[in-house]
């Protein structure tokens, strides 16, 4: 198959092109280290850690409801107050995990398209 030569000017106009993308830093960067085949995902140990406090609420809730069915099948004070313990700091927990959430969206930029 015959090889397409390029003008003097088409040539010219392909080197002002890789000229103006070249100063752009960040598109240079993401070019130098693209690759052909795509990545597979991996498990990232930052975003476990990230859903590990969620996670924890989730687990004082389990704990808070099973402590209420026994606390009030068996009547004991002790299951009472270990209830009363565990769903006080469940809500504690989550209302900490809600205000951190609320601020963390108020510092992002905002992003209208």
């Amino acid at each position: 198959m015959d090889e397409a030569r390029l003008s003097a000017h088409e040539r010219r106009v392909l080197a002002e092109i890789e000229e103006q993308l070249n100063r752009d830093a960040s598109l240079a960067r993401r070019l130098r280290t693209m690759r052909r085949t795509p990545r597979l995902p991996v498990p990232s140990l930052a975003r476990a850690r990230r859903h590990l406090p969620s996670l924890g609420v989730l687990a004082l809730g389990v704990m808070a409801l099973t402590l209420l069915v026994l606390a009030v099948d068996t009547e004991a004070p002790a299951l009472i107050w270990a209830f009363a313990a565990v769903w006080a700091l469940t809500l504690v927990t989550a209302l900490f995990l809600a205000v951190r959430r609320v601020r963390r969206r108020a510092v992002e930029p905002r992003t209208d398209k």
